[in-house]
């Protein structure tokens, strides 16, 4: 009996030398996982934030960025989750240009060129927002925490042309349209009078390419400036053999297309309809008949906005754009963020959270 009350004796004492460390493994579970909680809801709408925010660095028509309002929406879309009280300060949102050769690591930011990247630090600490007040950890003299999320996210440059892009299909000179600075305009529908970049003279007037099946009627050419590229057309490129895979065009890639001369009064609602709206439209350097068919060598793709339009007959008629920037989230990014050349120009389409 005596031996059983001095194990009964020594399991107490063991349990009360045990409690204490048992009670403080408790505090630190119940206190990291409020912690952790906190944190994951400030990543959340850190990241949310991000991405609803760097939309809003999409410049105009001249290169001009509205930084203000992005401080703006991220602050409004904060407070809309997080509460009207929550504050972020100044320096927690950083805007920028990414430098290239950081965008796969810690990621430095630049404040030349068109910026393209927001970066979101969310707080609750004595800088801003007050600490996390803990529960347990209190009976240790631990009341409250830091803690902190960030999020940095980019408008991705676009290289390819998906089923839905808003394309617009007139031929673009690349020696005269590699002349004008940003914002300026010129109409792409010339006399014929010019050369192209190896000295020969443009056959005709620039006139309406075929970005799908050849010969495309002005009903089909209106169709594709008002709504955009189609699958349909995209399977007849890559049936031409005019494209590798029927997913996409690559923006990069040289492409020839077969072409018309001149400018159809039947695209004539179509256009006036477009005028105001930013579409991307091809880059040609030479032409070349093949067939009884006019070829366009095209090397590239541009933003551009349809500014306006004449409809005065053959001689007469024009089309003028101006050099811009487009948003389309029909195009699709280029696949390493490093690469800064073989881009579409001016053209941006879904945000993406980079860190």
């Amino acid at each position: 009996m005596q031996i059983r009350r001095q194990r009964r004796g020594t399991a107490a004492l063991l349990v009360c030398i045990l409690l204490v460390p048992l009670l403080g493994l408790l505090a630190f579970s119940v206190d990291y996982g409020f912690i952790l909680f906190v944190k994951t809801d400030l990543q959340r709408v850190a990241d949310q934030a991000a991405v609803a925010s760097v939309r809003d660095l999409m410049p105009d028509q001249f290169g001009n960025q509205d930084v203000e309002r992005v401080r703006d929406r991220i602050r409004e879309y904060v407070q809309m989750n997080l509460g009207s009280d929550f504050g972020v300060v100044d320096s927690d949102i950083e805007i920028g240009r990414f430098d290239p050769a950081t965008i796969y690591g810690s990621i430095q930011l630049l404040d030349t060129g068109i910026l393209d990247t927001v970066r979101v630090t969310l707080r609750r600490n004595n800088f801003a927002n007050s600490s996390v007040s803990l529960y347990f950890a209190r009976l240790f003299g631990d009341d409250e925490a830091d803690v902190s999320a960030q999020a940095t996210a980019v408008l991705q440059r676009a290289r390819y042309l998906g089923p839905g892009t808003s394309v617009f299909p007139f031929s673009i000179e690349r020696r005269a349209w590699n002349s004008l600075g940003q914002g300026e305009t010129a109409l792409i529908y010339g006399s014929g009078r010019i050369e192209n970049e190896d000295g020969e003279l443009i056959p005709g007037n620039w006139g309406t390419l075929d970005i799908g099946p050849r010969s495309n009627s002005s009903s089909a050419l209106s169709e594709q400036i008002l709504n955009g590229l189609s699958q349909n057309d995209l399977n007849s490129l890559h049936s031409q053999g005019a494209i590798p895979t029927p997913d996409y065009i690559d923006g990069a890639a040289d492409i020839e297309l077969n072409g018309e001369t001149g400018l159809s009064a039947g695209l004539k609602h179509a256009v006036s309809d477009v005028e105001g709206n930013m579409r991307v439209a091809p880059i040609f350097k030479k032409t070349s008949s093949f067939g009884g068919s006019l070829m366009y060598e095209v090397v590239g793709w541009t933003a551009i906005e349809v500014v306006n339009s004449g409809w005065n007959g053959s001689r007469n008629s024009s089309i003028e754009v101006r050099k811009s920037y487009t948003y389309d989230r029909h195009l699709l990014p280029v696949k390493d963020l490093r690469n800064t050349t073989d881009v579409i120009e001016g053209a941006y389409t879904s945000p993406v959270l980079v860190q």
